[in-house]
């Protein structure tokens, strides 16, 4: 299998996940979202000699016949694109049904007229809502805690039916909180180091008591490639979680530790999600992935942090600090 499809190539994780593949020697097509500019997101800043190994694909994931077309001469495919704002998900539920869930069904379909190899589907641990144990294993059940995490759960149910209905060989990848270098400022860990970095003594944030299992994006991306060398994992939905959690607001006396000891936080109104929306803990089980794979957490909490720092430092220019992104 060397011809593999990452779609969302041009995001966070995305940008990271087709550098590896890259690295790793496969061949990669790389699809992103179209736009008047040739922006090609994250996919812009990786060395030039990464850069030239992938075939950039342009289009919309919520258009079946483009994503037809990126499909064809795959042998798998990673996808990853998704609307993944919380907030904005209150805001615009209409597009997060369109990209998440029409958009999988695209990708689903393709890969099925085109008998791919691997699908592997991301997903996401907001789908388990606030814990109602833990660590949290893949059969919890799901909750709508917000019309986000309402369309990652359809979409993940939408790939075990092609799974379940017509053998489509699918996994779907269920990261916890993945955190590092290009993340979007609307993430809780860019967020606050931004801030710190751009001078703020009064840092906003939502509520600080929910606590999140962090990863680091390394290794995060590493769980995505141990899933997908395992042929144990066809036809399973897969945590990628650290098994450890922290509470936001202990995250913030952290960062705060590191960048300006004087700071403090504020709790910021507009941040919060309404009451019965918010997951209040979040603490993953990772006991299939290392009884499937050969995956294992290598970052620290604070490695990661660390790395994080640095990029940021380097990149503050690219992120609006004093803006509330949603």
């Amino acid at each position: 299998m060397d011809n593999i499809l990452v779609t969302g190539a041009d995001g966070f994780i995305g940008s990271h996940l087709t550098e590896e593949l890259i690295n790793a020697g496969y061949k990669v097509k790389a699809f992103v979202y179209y736009n008047s500019f040739n922006s090609w997101g994250w996919l812009d800043t990786l060395p030039k000699d990464v850069l030239a190994e992938i075939e950039i694909l342009a289009g919309d994931i919520r258009d079946p016949n483009g994503v037809r077309q990126a499909v064809k001469g795959t042998d798998a495919v990673f996808h990853l694109a998704a609307l993944i704002g919380i907030p904005f998900s209150y805001h615009s539920p209409d597009s997060y049904v369109d990209t998440n869930i029409k958009g999988t069904l695209n990708i689903l379909q393709a890969a099925r007229d085109n008998d791919l190899e691997r699908v592997l589907v991301t997903s996401t641990s907001e789908v388990y809502g606030t814990a109602k144990y833990v660590p949290i294993d893949e059969t919890h059940p799901m909750q709508g805690q917000s019309p986000y995490s309402a369309t990652k759960i359809g979409a993940d149910r939408l790939a075990e039916s092609f799974y379940r209905s017509f053998g489509l060989p699918v996994t779907i990848v269920r990261p916890f909180n993945t955190y590092g270098p290009r993340q979007s400022a609307r993430a809780v860990i860019p967020t606050i180091i931004t801030q710190l970095l751009s001078g703020k003594t009064e840092i906003k944030l939502g509520a600080l008591t929910p606590t999140r299992d962090f990863n680091f994006i390394k290794d995060t991306v590493n769980g995505f490639l141990e899933i997908f060398k395992s042929q144990r994992t066809i036809g399973e939905e897969i945590n990628i979680a650290s098994q450890n959690e922290i509470s936001i607001g202990e995250l913030a006396k952290i960062l705060i530790g590191k960048l300006n000891n004087k700071a403090t936080v504020f709790c910021d109104e507009d941040r919060l999600r309404p009451e019965n929306s918010e997951v209040n803990r979040l603490l993953g089980s990772n006991a299939k992935i290392t009884k499937l794979t050969n995956w294992k957490s290598y970052y620290s909490l604070e490695q990661g942090i660390d790395l994080t720092i640095e990029f940021l430092t380097e990149n503050l220019g690219r992120y609006k600090a004093e803006l509330y992104n949603v």
